[in-house]
């Protein structure tokens, strides 16, 4: 029987196949997605969950084309004020972990202040990894800890200079669309996190899927090396 599940990763992958497969634009893919992210907050915020992390957009994702970019920056400007709402009716938590640069600053402002909205709120912290990159985050934080004269380099000290580091480890990293790979989804956090891969996309989840996805979790037994 596997510990107390507290933190649960998305690797929210295969919109634009979703929406291929069904005569749709890639906009209507990612919308369907964002949609499933709701339905998944919805069904895990009762749970005892405590976070849940969502890889919304990579520092590798501003490589897709810019009209698409363009597209997904606005679909996250209108989606990031609509779940503060929800997060402020709900008792959520938000937080941006990412880098701003390259993002649009008026865009980044919105969704800092969305974490100053939900600071208080004690409910369960919804994680959004928006222009992020795990090897970014590693970089950065020894980047912080460089410039505060850091002298203790333990695990435990480093970790404290990451994004949010009051985030704590991920317990299970799903991903859909049969990918087997993190792509770079917080390499610190996931270190001994328990991986799951579903061929479904993303935006084809459905309610079952998330209890399915919380009994195997529930069956595994998590050793962490001994």
């Amino acid at each position: 029987m596997a510990d107390h599940l507290k933190h649960i990763g998305f690797i929210a992958d295969g919109n634009r196949r979703w929406a291929k497969e069904h005569g749709l634009s890639s906009l209507d893919g990612h919308k369907q997605g964002s949609k499933v992210v709701e339905m998944i907050i919805e069904e895990l915020m009762s749970s005892g969950i405590e976070y849940l992390s969502f890889y919304v957009f990579s520092t590798e994702n501003w490589n897709r084309p810019p009209e698409e970019v363009t597209c997904l920056m606005n679909l996250v400007a209108s989606e990031i004020k609509r779940l503060t709402k929800k997060a402020q009716k709900n008792n959520l938590r938000i937080a941006i972990i990412g880098r701003p640069e390259k993002v649009d600053p008026k865009l980044w402002q919105e969704m800092m202040e969305s974490e100053k909205l939900t600071a208080d709120n004690t409910g369960m912290t919804l994680c959004f990894c928006f222009n992020y990159g795990g090897q970014w985050e590693i970089a950065d934080a020894a980047k912080k800890a460089t410039a505060a004269g850091e002298a203790d380099w333990t695990p435990e000290n480093f970790r404290k200079y990451l994004y949010h580091p009051e985030v704590p480890d991920i317990d299970l990293v799903v991903r859909t669309s049969g990918e087997q790979r993190l792509s770079g989804f917080q390499l610190w956090r996931a270190a001994y996190a328990e991986l799951l891969f579903l061929n479904k996309h993303f935006p084809a989840l459905e309610k079952s899927d998330v209890r399915a996805i919380i009994d195997e979790y529930n069956s595994r037994e998590r050793r962490f090396g001994k």
